[in-house]
């Protein structure tokens, strides 16, 4: 499509240095891999000298951001937008289409007599539906897909090869579970004996994912002692995260890769967790916090609180310690020095 319908699609604007450029595009493309014909972003300023090597016919930039001109990038179209990298997300999704799974049961597939199937799903093979199971409208199973006895699932739920949903688990609407999930599997619940051997306690209560909750692969949500483990709406959940039993996970949150949360931690709205955060159990990290890569909680956070390190502390603080650590070998040599000097001014 034009550019121009590409904008009004996306309700950005064309820049007037280069609304005269109209240019066919026909798909999307990093700045660095771009070619003539697609469109680009710009959501980081470190990334501005690329416009001046890029191919792309256009790039999203935001509305704010001054680009200089350059005889070198006539031919290139800069496409307006407050959130540059939201516009060229819907963008690619204009250009590709994942594929479609047509309604229908794979001969292969076990279904139990007891189960509830919504209208135009899509069972594929080898997957298994276990006594009493609910699943609505327009499911996607893609293939060897495990749904345990009892599981209540909504409508357009989509769960890809060798993902699983344990017993009794609920599971809303627009859930998207990625290779390899396992939801609700038994927390990490033991009692210790005197003889100083584990005693298992049943893990009772299910997880339960709320609408447009997204999971990315080989995470894990475990199921709750008692009670239930929670992840709130719009949550998104990347590879290799850890949710411990009886766990509540406010709505619009994002848990980056390898994030383990221990067993009864709680948070509120919007909260991040980058590569690698944890945080111990029982305690409740508050709407808006962002915990930095590798940092790990031990307490309580205020809202829209920053921390860093392990133990985590306020990143501004934080930033000061690691900034004094870079300096201690020559802190170090200082105070022996002066340790010398005083010895000296003692045989003196």
């Amino acid at each position: 499509m034009k550019l121009s319908q590409l904008a009004q699609k996306l309700d950005c604007r064309l820049d007037s240095a280069s609304a005269s450029a109209d240019p066919e595009i026909i798909g999307v493309a990093g700045l660095e891999d771009a070619q003539p014909g697609q469109i680009a972003f710009l959501a980081n300023k470190r990334y501005t000298p690329l416009l001046r090597t890029t191919r792309a016919s256009a790039v999203f930039v935001d509305d704010n951001v001054s680009v200089a001109r350059d005889p070198d990038l006539a031919l290139l179209a800069l496409v307006r937008s407050s959130n540059p990298y939201l516009a060229f997300a819907k963008a690619i999704e204009l250009f590709y289409q994942p594929p479609a799974y047509g309604p229908g049961i794979h001969p292969t597939a076990v279904i139990a007599a007891s189960a509830k199937i919504g209208a135009n799903a899509h069972i594929g093979p080898h997957c298994f539906v276990d006594e009493n199971v609910v699943i609505g409208k327009k499911a996607v199973l893609h293939s060897s897909v495990s749904i345990y006895r009892g599981a209540q699932i909504g409508d357009d739920f989509f769960a890809h090869s060798h993902s699983v949903v344990r017993e009794f688990c609920r599971i809303g609407n627009r859930v998207l579970l990625q290779n390899g999930v396992v939801i609700g599997a038994d927390g990490l619940g033991f009692a210790k004996r005197s003889d100083g051997t584990w005693h298992k306690i049943v893990q009772s209560g299910p997880a339960v994912l709320e609408d447009d909750v997204e999971i990315q692969a080989n995470a894990c949500v475990d199921r709750a002692t008692v009670g239930e483990t929670r992840i709130g709406r719009g949550t998104k959940i990347d590879d290799l995260v850890l949710i411990g039993h009886a766990c509540n996970v406010g709505p619009d949150s994002m848990l980056c890769g390898q994030t383990g949360l221990a067993g009864s931690t709680t948070t509120g709205r919007g909260v991040i967790f980058a590569g690698q955060a944890a945080s111990s159990g029982h305690l409740h990290v508050g709407d808006g916090t962002i915990v930095t890569a590798q940092s790990g909680l031990a307490g309580d956070t205020a809202p829209n609180s920053i921390q860093s390190g392990s133990p985590a502390i306020d990143n501004k603080l934080w930033l000061k310690v690691a900034a004094a650590m870079n300096r201690l070998p020559d802190l170090l040599k200082r105070v022996r020095e002066l340790e010398g000097e005083l010895a000296a001014l003692k045989l003196k």
